[in-house]
């Protein structure tokens, strides 16, 4: 009996794979989540490299473009000339980036999850075609949020210099926030369009969304929060184009996906 337990011992320390239950289906079931778990973590990377690329992308180009800007927009205060205060990315990484990307943590695993072949151990987080979604949709996030600012600024061009600017960053703020919570459903699949893998089959992620979006919106609508963030009230006509620019990546990736160049040929 010693001998017995003794080589049962031995062979668990050499197996890769040990069924406590005697069940082979187990073994199916383990690599059907372990799949999913590291679906996720690939999601959720996207996610926040993609909205922090974002981020650099909107002030680099602010910084480079603010004497054209100056000049454009007949700006004599060059230094307050920025699309963002940092109280603005500070909550947006905090608070809004934060409760969507651990809600994709959870995220229900694919249907066609079980058909894909083993993905060589050799092969790391970091493919091509991660570095391409993450470099485009980080550019695309910063390039709207920095239309955001352009039109904020030439849209009110009869007001005093200072509440231009705090209507720009306004509009900069919000395009941001919002953005990257319709950018969060883009990232649940890189080839199916959102419509067909489901909308509201992660039950957390809407809530998560949800409570970003009325964070948010706090800030925007109840007015000791607007001061402190510098939060202006934004004309009727600036909201609809708020609006259009927060909807943009959802219509943006849909037709790379339509297009198939979401996804690059080499990828499984």
């Amino acid at each position: 009996m010693q001998w017995e337990k003794f080589g049962t011992d031995v062979a668990k320390e050499a197996a890769d794979v040990i069924l406590t239950d005697d069940n082979f289906a187990t073994i199916e079931t383990a690599v059907e989540e372990g799949r999913r778990i590291y679906d996720n973590i690939l999601k959720v990377i996207q996610f926040l490299l993609s909205s922090n690329i974002g981020e650099v992308v909107v002030l680099f180009l602010a910084v480079m473009l603010t004497p054209v800007f100056a000049d454009w927009f007949g700006i004599s205060d060059v230094s307050s000339l920025t699309p963002l205060l940092a109280v603005h990315i500070l909550w947006v990484n905090l608070v809004t980036d934060s409760l969507p990307a651990l809600a994709l943590a959870v995220d229900p695993e694919e249907p066609d999850i079980m058909n894909r072949p083993p993905r060589k151990n050799s092969k790391g987080m970091f493919t091509a075609g991660m570095v391409y979604r993450i470099v485009y949709q980080g550019i695309m996030i910063g390039i709207l949020t920095l239309l955001a600012f352009i039109v904020g600024l030439s849209s009110t061009s009869g007001m005093p210099e200072a509440e231009r600017i705090k209507i720009a960053q306004t509009m900069s703020f919000a395009v941001l926030a919002f953005s990257e919570l319709v950018h969060v459903f883009n990232i649940r699949n890189n080839a199916k369009s959102v419509f067909k893998t489901g909308i509201f089959n992660n039950s957390k992620l809407l809530l998560a969304t949800g409570v970003s979006c009325v964070l948010v919106l706090s800030i925007l609508f109840i007015p000791f929060l607007r001061d402190i963030f510098s939060i202006a009230v934004l004309p009727k006509e600036n909201i609809f184009e708020v609006i259009v620019l927060v909807i943009s990546p959802l219509v943006i990736v849909e037709i790379l996906k339509l297009l198939k160049i979401n996804t690059l040929k080499n990828e499984k």
